[in-house]
């Protein structure tokens, strides 16, 4: 019944949280059932109350979970619900802003429980902060721009216009309003008021 369960609702090499599983069993009884895949090499565990089915390849014979894919479905996203995203210098990274491969992945997500601890996913250190409101589908994408504009001079090693263009980018792919920006704006320091008006993105918001 498990097994038949996780191959229609996850892919290889995905996460599967055992508080996820939504099976008419209890939680013994579903943690003895993947006890069981597991001696049975069927699934494989990452972590506790973490497994995930492996994939093979021609080359390497087999590929397993790396802690970053981890991190993301734990604090940022999975079962189409956004609790969180990146931030500070790897969210930096990401847009281009800087070449500075942080060793630390920043994250900001509702599964944070103080403002700001470091916890890890196997070997991979996590810099966790908790929002200034709750993250949704609807509004992360805004105070993930919100997050980055606080600290921009920090991030940038660009000029200034040159930041400003790969933001504004980011910006109309994503379609972010300006009515969206004035309902969170006022969570965050008043210097973002001069990034946006210095830069001119707000031409850039739909």
């Amino acid at each position: 019944m498990l097994l038949e369960y996780l191959q229609k609702n996850y892919k290889v090499n995905e996460p599967i949280f055992v508080s996820d599983v939504d099976l008419p069993v209890t939680d013994t009884n579903l943690r003895q059932m993947f006890k069981v895949l597991c001696d049975k090499g069927q699934i494989y565990r990452y972590d506790t109350g973490i497994y995930y089915m492996k994939g093979a390849t021609r080359l390497k014979g087999s590929i397993s979970l790396s802690a970053g894919e981890v991190a993301r479905y734990k604090y940022i996203s999975r079962n189409n619900r956004v609790d969180g995203y990146y931030s500070g210098y790897t969210f930096a990274n990401q847009l281009g802003l800087t070449t500075q491969v942080p060793y630390t992945i920043e994250i900001v997500s509702n599964q944070a429980s103080a403002k700001c601890r470091e916890v890890s996913v196997k070997n991979q250190k996590i810099m966790l902060r908790k929002p200034r409101t709750e993250i949704n589908n609807e509004n992360y994408s805004v105070l993930q721009l919100l997050d980055l504009l606080k600290d921009l001079e920090q991030y940038a090693d660009e000029d200034m216009s040159a930041a400003a263009e790969r933001i504004s980018a980011y910006i109309r792919k994503l379609g972010i309003k300006r009515t969206e920006v004035d309902e969170y704006i006022a969570l965050y320091p008043d210097r973002i008021y001069k990034y946006i008006y210095e830069t001119r993105l707000y031409n850039a918001f739909a």
